[in-house]
């Protein structure tokens, strides 16, 4: 058993280097999305044969059980160069290979790929919650606590200690004083909190291929993110010329056109801030996507005061992610750099470019690599 446990770890370690040797392809070409589930996701591997058994019933001439000599011929093996016969199938062929992969192993890969530094929550950022676990056991309850096992057992303790037990008949019928009930008791944990909130242009500039650039980051982000804190909260906020919350397939999948207001966006996003999430106790985390299209130089001053006095003093990052688009001028980005001191250590304003999804790589790691 040691040297299949070996084996099999080994055989793992193999997918693992060929996953992180393919990821920036399935992290810009988004094909691991869609296959999420369980907390797992389906990888194909078509380059990787599971190991295997497989028995040979043609006649080998001794070689492996029996007596062999060197230079006895073991026969073509299978893969090698040989005659053909018969004529084309209508079988299948063999299919890729797919390995499950857990997005906590997935996360770790991405961080070892894009070299993330690790998050430190800023702060004492840490929120007590309190459940309730089942932990222990009672002779009164409700029959929906009903320990089916424990009862049971007091009742069969007792026919056979009353002497009232037949082997040849094992009925055993629990009355009300074997009845056996769970019981809960409320913990409280601490644990660190994490709030992110998407914010998509969903004006007429934005096409679907800008969209599915915004998809495909946003999961990766998500992946790396939470893996880094034990509680983490999402929420979506689309604007043209106004702003609304929504849900996220409503997020991802929304065709919606019209003119562009980005402080429309800004303005939901520092509420939903004040209301729900205070400073003390959340590691905040907006994320802003856009062509950097704008409708007047007098909004984006009001997205620039918004910004300053409400979102980014409080933000532990405000990303934001520029989307090269043909219909949109990409104004937006160059009046952030003009307002923000971007690139200083003390400046948690973070923006990206990304003109297509070969570069959606590259702005992951401008987002996660400062750690915050």
């Amino acid at each position: 058993m040691s040297r299949i446990k070996q084996d099999h770890s080994r055989f793992r370690e193999i997918v693992r280097g060929r996953i992180r040797q393919n990821l920036k392809k399935y992290i810009s070409r988004g094909e691991l999305i869609g296959k999420q589930g369980n907390d797992q996701v389906k990888i194909p591997l078509p380059q990787i044969d599971p190991p295997r058994f497989k028995y040979d019933p043609r006649d080998g001439g001794g070689v492996g059980q029996g007596n062999g000599k060197p230079g006895d011929s073991l026969g073509k093996g299978e893969g090698e160069p040989g005659e053909g016969s018969g004529e084309a199938g209508e079988g299948e062929g063999s299919k890729a290979l797919e390995v499950d992969v857990t997005l906590a192993e997935l996360a770790e890969l991405l961080g070892e790929e894009l070299q993330l530094p690790r998050i430190e929550p800023r702060g004492a950022k840490q929120v007590v919650t309190e459940r309730d676990r089942y932990t222990g056991i009672r002779n009164v309850g409700p029959d929906s606590l009903r320990h089916f096992k424990r009862t049971y057992k007091e009742a069969l303790k007792r026919t056979i200690s009353t002497g009232a037990f037949n082997p040849q008949n094992p009925l055993v019928l629990p009355v009300r004083h074997d009845m056996r009930y769970r019981t809960w008791n409320t913990v409280s944990s601490p644990q660190s909190n994490a709030v992110v909130i998407y914010m998509m242009d969903v004006s007429g500039s934005m096409g679907d291929e800008q969209k599915e650039i915004v998809r495909i980051e946003s999961f990766w982000i998500d992946t790396w993110l939470r893996s880094q804190y034990k509680g983490i909260e999402t929420r979506y906020i689309v604007h043209d010329a106004t702003a609304r919350e929504v849900d996220e397939h409503t997020f991802f999948h929304t065709r919606e056109s019209g003119g562009t207001m980005i402080s429309s966006a800004y303005s939901l996003c520092a509420d939903l801030l004040e209301r729900h999430y205070p400073k003390a106790d959340w590691n905040i985390y907006p994320f802003h996507f856009s062509d950097g299209d704008n409708w007047s130089v007098d909004d984006t001053a009001t997205c620039m005061r918004l910004l300053k006095d409400k979102i980014v003093p409080i933000a532990n990052q405000f990303s934001y992610g520029q989307v090269e688009s043909p219909y949109g001028s990409g104004q937006f980005i160059k009046d952030l750099r003009e307002h923000f001191k971007v690139g200083d250590a003390d400046c948690s304003v973070v923006l990206s470019e990304i003109k297509d999804k070969e570069q959606i790589v590259r702005s992951i790691k401008d987002f996660l690599g400062a750690g915050r």
